[in-house]
């Protein structure tokens, strides 16, 4: 492939969030994309949920006000998730993890995220190979949490993101670079023991605002993209069945708070006031200019779907999971992702399990896909945990 054709593909793998199965469909396109996978096996086995879930050491992702109310002095995590395996055999995602508690209410926490994107060969318009190039992207964040009261806490991230498609390879006569980007996340935690039917249980919810940052770009002469600013909100309910059992329902809403695409006018088309549209011309025919600042686009997101109110429900994702534990040690979860056919069309099942061992914890994830399209189709994830109390007790 070219230089330009291989500028392309990368773009492709980079926003797959973004990729059209039809005309019709509307999807929201962001930079980044990898800021919203599911990092954990824990929540990637219940359906990509984790905004209300009990605090564990992936909740920087999730949720990090959950941090004010995670058992322990401190822990750290490692992620991995293969991607696009069915296509490509060298893309993955890497998360590494970790928090320490300082006081009883507040907590700091830190982590990496690391997408590559495998090997790429570059070549010129007769075939030949160029340079071999290994685009990636990746985040760093630090975080604090506190806990409020008993039952309610608030989170803060402050974010660094570097994304390097090209290695500065230059693009039809365009030279390219890496992009750069600032953010920070905002969040909330609320969890409330509760009794039903003479058992003991526990019911809250969570809010978190993620990627509220700068936008990002890869050249010097196009407009920059947004990243993927998302409003994730979500319930739990807690039930302990037993002094061995317990079960645990749980739901996420999500939405994306970056400008819909808006429908334009085409060559040739006919405005109201007689005026042609020529080639080259953007002239909005439904919905809203997507070219604004970062504060307009999250307010502007809530209405400017060409579609209307309808379209901007379709925006909407929701997870729904299920974790049962047996004596605390051994945990099976399933869950449910859905995402409307206009907006990118991922529906898919999860499944799972979790062990709890005295120094270390170990999650695996298992992802069923409805119409055989998602990267993580058929391919198995895991997440290790350390806990430092645990270390400190062997001691």
């Amino acid at each position: 492939m070219n230089i330009k054709k291989g500028f392309y593909i990368i773009f492709i793998f980079s926003v797959f969030y973004s990729v059209r199965l039809e005309a019709q469909l509307n999807a929201i396109q962001t930079a980044v994309p990898f800021l919203t996978i599911a990092p954990d096996s824990r929540s990637g086995s219940m359906g990509d949920v984790g905004v209300a879930t009990s605090p564990d050491v992936s909740s920087q992702h999730w949720n990090p006000a959950k941090f004010a109310f995670i058992n322990g002095k401190g822990g750290v995590g490692i992620s991995y998730s293969p991607w696009l395996r069915n296509l490509i055999g060298d893309i993955n995602l890497a998360y590494l993890s970790g928090y320490y508690r300082f006081d009883e209410r507040q907590v700091m926490s830190a982590s990496l995220t690391y997408f590559s994107l495998g090997n790429i060969a570059f070549t010129d318009i007769y075939g030949n190979t160029t340079r071999n190039f290994n685009p990636n992207e990746f985040s760093i964040d630090i975080g604090y949490s506190r806990a409020f009261s008993d039952y309610i806490s608030g989170g803060l991230v402050f974010r660094y993101i570097y994304s390097n498609l090209t290695g500065g390879t230059s693009v039809g006569g365009t030279e390219t670079k890496p992009g750069m980007a600032v953010a920070a996340d905002i969040s909330t935690y609320y969890n409330h023991p509760i009794k039903v039917s003479g058992l003991n249980g526990n019911a809250g919810f969570g809010i978190n605002i993620s990627n509220i940052g700068t936008k990002i770009s890869y050249t010097d002469d196009q407009d920059p993209n947004f990243i993927p600013t998302n409003l994730r909100v979500g319930g739990v309910f807690g039930l302990d069945i037993d002094e061995y059992n317990s079960i645990t329902f749980t739901a996420d809403l999500n939405k994306l708070l970056v400008p819909t695409p808006p429908v334009y006018w085409q060559p040739g088309d006919t405005l109201q006031d007689g005026t042609i549209v020529m080639p080259g011309e953007q002239i909005i025919k439904k919905g809203k200019d997507p070219n604004v600042a970062v504060p307009v686009g999250m307010v502007q997101s809530f209405y400017d779907a060409p579609g209307g109110a309808k379209e901007e429900l379709h925006e909407i994702t929701y997870s729904v999971g299920l974790e049962y534990w047996y004596n605390k040690v051994f945990a099976v979860r399933g869950g449910y992702f859905h995402e409307h056919e206009t907006k990118g069309n991922r529906k898919f099942f999860t499944l799972g399990v979790g062990l709890r061992l005295n120094v270390f914890s170990l999650d695996f994830a298992y992802l069923v896909p409805i119409h055989h399209n998602h990267p993580l189709s058929n391919t198995l994830r895991f997440t290790l945990a350390f806990d430092f109390d645990s270390f400190n007790k062997q001691k």
